[in-house]
């Protein structure tokens, strides 16, 4: 938001600063031209209104952008996001061709029901039939991955195995997908497989009010039973900020009607549904309470009644990676039994794993598959996953800094060289401060400081940046706006990927205070809330 006036004093101001001509020493001479060219370098950009704009929106990496040569010339900031949008599109649409979006689910089906429903009687005189038999009793595998042909146009490749005990069977099927315009989409799809015949299907998705969307599926699924075809319709709609409602109507196989209110805020989902159906027809509630916390931890909750019986279902999910999610729910139903589901969720992979505990309502059955995964998880959690992240993170931040040895160097060679030059120009903005009774910095240190005890082996790295916060104080007043401080003249990252923060101990009108400030914070000094208590 600076205006041209103020950039040219801050370029003035700087330039007095690092002039090489103000300093004799051969060496600081040297080190002061390589800062004012720099200096000089960022009031080019800044003073040109063109690529200013494009700073200001983009960073660096605009003004670095392929294209920018062949540009015409613009005049409004409006224009050029314009311009930069265009040559992102045609970069994205090169790189289309060469990626796809695969996701694939696997599930295994776990039979543990000898564990709780064992027919000992019948298995006395078997070999090895006190261990309670554990088998795998269906499997599921599927896979789809989408090949962007155009900016509008998609290709979606999909199969699935299935098997169940000792039987199963595949298909595999193509949609060719069309982005109609900014309001729909319309998906053609074919489908042949071993169990059915052919499919034929059309999708086609459209906005009719910003508030409200259309979705309907038609399909015809050729079999040796003749032709059935089949036709899903859903009307959906925002009743508010974060509620949808939505109208479900299939005709087929399994003709059913089904409505639908599901609220979603920032800490719980709601889902209340009812439907009306051959066979099934059943009310459903689900809640969900999301934490606010590092590792994402939701917990669950759901009643099902219907034709088919009661189902009660709670569980819960947790983030044990950057890109994994872990979640365990336990299902308990009339007649179905006691389940416990548990899934793992890794980038776009899905591995799941029902295992089926007992065919009847037993208190220890509930019990264990409630606190078994628990105790499984917490001892897996403190024993191989944290250590393992810890390790991960520290080889990560080793190799970050490895990458940016070279430049860390050099941005630190840079800043000392900075201190340097600016010492004539802080002690006279030190005698003119206490000549009014103003701001004095009296010790400044940037970087990571370790406070909690939990902590206390990790290592302080900081830097002091006393002088550097002095030069920029100006009528009594020090102002550091929303950005990382290791950009600020004399400043550097003394601990690349980590936490930092700037500690400040500074004098005004004779009083001590004091202030710690995040690295991105915006800062404002001096303030009353500073002052340092003379009784503490």
């Amino acid at each position: 938001q600076a205006s041209q006036e103020e950039l040219k004093a801050a370029y003035r101001r700087l330039c007095m600063l690092y002039h090489p001509d103000k300093h004799r020493d051969p060496e600081l001479k040297s080190q002061a031209e390589r800062l004012f060219n720099l200096v000089h370098q960022a009031y080019e950009v800044l003073s040109d209104p063109q690529t200013r704009a494009i700073y200001d929106i983009y960073g660096r990496r605009g003004l670095e952008m392929e294209g920018w040569e062949v540009v015409e010339r613009k005049r409004t900031a409006a224009e050029i996001r314009e311009e930069f949008e265009r040559l992102q599109r045609e970069r994205e649409e090169r790189r289309l061709q060469q990626r796809t979006n695969p996701k694939g689910t696997i599930s295994v089906g776990i039979d543990a029901t000898d564990l709780f429903d064992r027919y000992d009687e019948e298995y006395e005189d078997v070999p090895g039939s006190s261990f309670p038999q554990i088998e795998i009793n269906k499997m599921h595998i599927s896979q789809s991955i989408e090949a962007p042909l155009t900016s509008t146009d998609t290709a979606i490749l999909s199969g699935n195995l299935s098997t169940q005990n000792g039987n199963g069977g595949g298909s595999i099927n193509l949609a060719l997908r069309r982005v109609t315009s900014a309001k729909g989409w319309g998906e053609l799809e074919f489908g042949a497989g071993d169990l059915h015949g052919p499919l034929f299907g059309l999708k086609i998705f459209r906005n009719l009010t910003p508030r409200c969307f259309i979705t309907t599926n038609c399909a015809l699924q050729f079999s040796s039973r003749g032709v059935r075809p089949g036709l899903t319709t859903v009307l959906a709609r925002n009743l508010d900020k974060n509620t949808m409602g939505y109208l479900q109507w299939r005709w087929g196989i399994q003709s059913a009607m089904n409505t639908s209110i599901v609220r979603d805020t920032k800490t719980s989902h709601l889902t209340v549904a009812m439907q009306l159906g051959i066979p099934h027809s059943f009310m459903m509630v689900s809640y969900q309470h999301k934490f606010q916390d590092e590792d994402q931890t939701r917990v669950k909750g759901s009643l099902k009644v219907g034709f088919f019986g009661t189902i009660v279902e709670y569980g819960a999910e947790r983030k044990i990676s950057r890109h994994s999610v872990l979640g365990a729910t336990v299902s308990v139903g009339v007649p179905q039994g006691v389940s416990l589901k548990i899934k793992l969720n890794r980038a776009s992979q899905t591995y799941f794993f029902p295992v089926h505990l007992t065919d009847q309502l037993l208190p220890s059955a509930v019990f264990y598959a409630t606190v078994g995964p628990l105790v499984i998880y917490f001892a897996m959690h403190r024993l191989v996953i944290k250590p393992y992240l810890r390790a991960q993170k520290e080889r990560e931040l080793e190799k970050q800094r490895e990458s940016t040895a070279s430049d860390i160097l050099q941005k630190k060679q840079e800043a000392e060289a900075a201190v340097r030059l600016m010492q004539e120009s802080v002690r006279r903005i030190i005698e003119a401060e206490e000549a009014r009774m103003g701001l004095i910095v009296v010790n400044a240190w940037y970087g990571k400081f370790v406070n909690d005890n939990s902590r206390k082996n990790e290592k302080v790295k900081v830097i002091d940046v006393t002088v550097p916060l002095q030069c920029l104080v100006k009528d009594s007043k020090l102002i550091l706006t929303e950005a990382s401080k290791a950009g600020l003249p004399g400043f550097y990252d003394p601990c690349v990927g980590e936490e930092k923060s700037l500690k400040v101990l500074y004098q005004f009108r004779g009083v001590l205070h004091q202030v710690m400030s995040a690295d991105n914070e915006a800062l404002r000094i001096p303030k009353q809330s500073h002052r340092i208590d003379a009784d503490g």
